[in-house]
């Protein structure tokens, strides 16, 4: 029988490019719906580059900031921004 960790990282694994799923969505189908919170918390763990955890979001669209923390997910992008020169 697989822990909920496990069907949670199997259904997030299966989320096609382009789409994305709630924290809430994830929770119910990994057969408990009120388990939104804990679902963020094994992506937080998740370091498996197979996992797209970015794919799962909060109900209202954000990114909700599970996805290995807020400042941790936007600090690789802001470093290869291009520097203006005056």
């Amino acid at each position: 029988m697989k822990s909920f960790s496990d069907k949670v990282r199997d259904i997030v694994r299966k989320i096609p490019k382009g789409k994305t799923m709630t924290y809430k969505e994830v929770a119910a189908r990994a057969g408990n719906p009120k388990a939104a919170r804990a679902v963020g918390a094994v992506m937080r763990t998740n370091y498996d580059p197979s996992i797209p955890c970015h794919r799962v979001i909060a109900s209202d669209g954000s990114m909700g900031g599970y996805n290995r923390g807020r400042s941790a997910a936007r600090a690789p992008r802001a470093a290869t921004l291009p520097r203006h020169s005056r």
